[in-house]
C-alpha cells in the first residue's frame, strides 16, 4: 500500500476510535498480559473485594485497581485490540506474498548488518523490549501518547512526538548509514 494512503487510513482509524470508543493505546495491555500470567501461577495475585478489584502488586492495584480489574476481566475493548493487532500483523505479512528469507531478513537490514537470521531476531527482540520498557516508563506508548495525544492536542502527546523524532532520526541515519 502506498505510504499516503496508508497515512490517511490510519488517520481515520484513529479518528473514528477516539470519536466512537475511546483513545487508542495499547502498551498497558502488555502490564495486563503479565497479570494475566502472574494471576494464573498466583491466584492471590489478584482479588476481588466488596470495593471492586485489588492486588498484592503495587502496580496492578494502582487506579483503584483499574489494572487488577482488566487482568481479572481481560475480555475488553484494549485487550481485544492488542490480539487483533496481532492478527491482523500475521494477515499483513502473509498478504505481501515475500519469499521465507524476505520474510526473516529484509533487505534493507541485509544490506546493513547482514543475512544471519539469528541476529535479526536478537535486533527485533531487544529493540522491542526497548520500546516497551521506554513507553512503560513514560506511561503510555506510541499510540498513545504521539497519535491519539496529539489528536486530542494534549501537550505531552507534542513532547513525546518530538522526542520520537529526536532520537529516531539519529539513530536511523546511524544504524542504517549508506555505505
Amino acid at each position: 500500500m502506498d505510504w499516503k494512503i496508508g497515512g490517511v487510513a490510519l488517520g481515520v482509524v484513529f479518528f473514528l476510535a477516539v470519536l466512537l470508543v475511546k483513545p487508542i493505546g495499547v502498551s498497558t495491555q502488555f502490564v495486563i498480559l503479565d497479570g494475566i500470567i502472574g494471576d494464573a501461577i498466583n491466584n492471590e495475585l489478584v482479588v476481588k473485594t466488596d470495593e471492586g478489584y485489588t492486588s498484592s502488586n503495587a502496580y496492578l492495584a494502582k487506579s483503584n485497581g483499574k489494572y487488577a480489574k482488566n487482568v481479572a476481566n481481560p475480555l475488553n475493548y484494549s485487550f481485544i485490540f492488542v490480539i487483533a493487532m496481532a492478527i491482523g500483523a500475521v494477515v499483513s505479512g502473509v498478504a505481501r506474498r515475500e519469499t521465507k528469507e524476505e520474510r526473516q531478513v529484509p533487505s534493507l537490514w541485509r544490506k546493513n548488518f547482514g543475512d544471519s537470521v539469528a541476529k535479526r531476531y536478537v535486533g527485533a527482540f531487544i529493540g522491542g523490549f526497548i520500546v516497551i520498557f521506554g513507553a512503560r516508563l513514560a506511561g503510555g506508548c506510541t499510540s498513545g501518547h504521539m497519535m491519539s495525544g496529539m489528536m486530542q492536542t494534549s501537550l505531552s502527546g507534542y513532547i513525546f512526538t518530538i522526542g520520537v523524532f529526536a532520537a529516531a532520526i539519529p539513530t536511523a541515519m546511524i544504524m542504517y548509514k549508506r555505505s
